[in-house]
């Protein structure tokens, strides 16, 4: 059986990740989609959202003279982050996404993190070889 603490502890965290999930939304962080010159902009991002919480009760050894202690904690956290993507552009003629930056630079990031390694891995092989 659940005891009323867990089971309020519980009721805190639903409500918490309630607010958090309906208070993420791209249009309360980013506001509307803007209507100007013909054009809609729908701004995009992405909404990353973290929880976490614990519980935990024990007893400590009695020493002398003192009775046993019982003791309790809870506690919750939450994180939330958003990381603007884009955005889309909507004409009559087409819809077209527009990045906020391109991803060339993660990729040569990637690469150059990746020729790095490499170079590192055949340098750790041959002083090995050496030894």
């Amino acid at each position: 059986m659940i005891s009323s603490n867990a089971q309020e502890d519980r009721n805190v965290v639903a409500h918490i990740a309630g607010s958090l999930n309906q208070n993420a939304s791209i249009q309360n962080i980013f506001g509307e989609p803007i209507h100007a010159q013909g054009k809609t902009i729908v701004p995009v991002a992405q909404v990353v959202l973290g929880l976490g919480g614990g519980q935990g009760s024990g007893e400590q050894e009695a020493e002398e003279g003192v009775q046993d202690r019982q003791g309790q904690g809870s506690g919750a956290g939450a994180g939330l982050i958003t990381i603007p993507k884009g955005v889309f552009e909507i004409t009559a003629k087409r819809t077209r996404y527009i990045p906020v930056s391109p991803a060339r630079p993660y990729w040569l990031g990637a690469l150059i993190g990746l020729a790095v390694g490499w170079l590192l891995a055949k340098r750790k092989a041959k002083a090995k070889l050496l030894h």
